[in-house]
């Protein structure tokens, strides 16, 4: 499972870092910093509830 990121649309509210500060890492001014992540083994869950606590949606999974 992998994760792709519209950083451009990320406004900051953290809500995926709260979920999980390993898996969804902030810049310096509070955004997500990366753009793709490959979700570990047994992570898979805790990714899902990530990209359902971003409001702004920018956040998908990409099943592979």
């Amino acid at each position: 499972m992998k994760l792709r990121i519209d950083r451009q649309g990320c406004v900051g509210n953290a809500r995926c870092h709260a979920v999980s500060a390993e898996l969804f890492p902030l810049d310096e001014d509070g955004y997500i910093a990366v753009e793709e992540i490959e979700v570990p083994p047994g992570m898979e869950e805790l990714a899902r509830r990530g990209v359902r606590a971003c409001p702004e949606r920018v956040i998908q999974i990409v099943e592979e």
